[in-house]
């Protein structure tokens, strides 16, 4: 990424996490006007347009900042010594701006109030562990093709999602930055503002078992000595 300046790396980021926004609470929105009540197939449709703008994303702008759109993600590269700690709160204030505008232009799209706080609740042990999971398995799906194949994250990542929506609980938010945004819309996609402490909590735990674990069982072989 060093041939790519700072500001270039900060846009990639915010507009990464704008059309990554824009399509969770977009999709969740088309879904529920589409599914007559049916919450399967609405979910169904938000899976696969969550799915498909990460595989999309991650293709085009992980070559400029990494494509993180998430500060779970931007979390552990700090961790790793990958990114300053610097570096990694500008990353995360551009996710969040990014995101946040995304929110506004889908309800601006459909003809909804722009700003709104979500009533839908989202709460309890089985939703924080669901989360938990959600994003130990996302950071373990990152860098485990980073590690074996580097050229399969942007597929490897959005099927994750993909699966991660029916496999969880809590349908996988797995970004603390999306479930903040989240709070700021009263739509299918929504989270009730009281319970996303809880949703972030369980998802930097997810984030940091995921980088102890890695770093034990992705850790290069020992030399064979003769």
């Amino acid at each position: 990424m060093g041939e790519f300046s700072r500001a270039q790396k900060l846009g990639a980021e915010a507009l990464g996490s704008f059309f990554l926004f824009v399509t969770v609470v977009g999709s969740g929105i088309m879904a529920e006007n589409l599914a007559g009540g049916n919450v399967a197939v609405a979910l169904l449709g938000n899976t696969l347009a969550t799915g498909a703008i990460l595989f999309v994303l991650i293709a085009i702008l992980a070559p400029i900042s990494g494509a993180h759109f998430n500060p779970a993600v931007t979390f552990v590269m700090i961790l790793r010594k990958e990114l300053t700690l610097n570096v990694g709160v500008l990353f995360v204030t551009a996710q969040l701006i990014g995101g946040l505008i995304g929110v506004w232009a889908a309800h601006i799209m459909f003809e909804l109030p722009v700003f709104q706080l979500s009533e839908k609740a989202r709460t309890g042990g089985g939703q924080w562990l669901g989360e938990l999971i959600a994003t130990f398995g996302l950071l373990f799906t990152i860098l485990g093709t980073v590690r074996f194949r580097p050229d399969w994250v942007a597929p490897a990542v959005g099927l994750y999602i993909s699966a991660g929506y029916w496999f969880t609980s809590s349908t996988s938010f797995a970004n603390p930055a999306i479930t903040v945004g989240r709070a700021f819309s009263n739509s299918f996609a929504g989270i009730a503002p009281a319970d996303v402490i809880g949703f972030v909590a369980a998802q930097f735990a997810g984030a940091a078992l995921a980088w102890m674990v890695t770093r034990w069982l992705f850790a290069p072989p020992p030399a064979t000595q003769n």
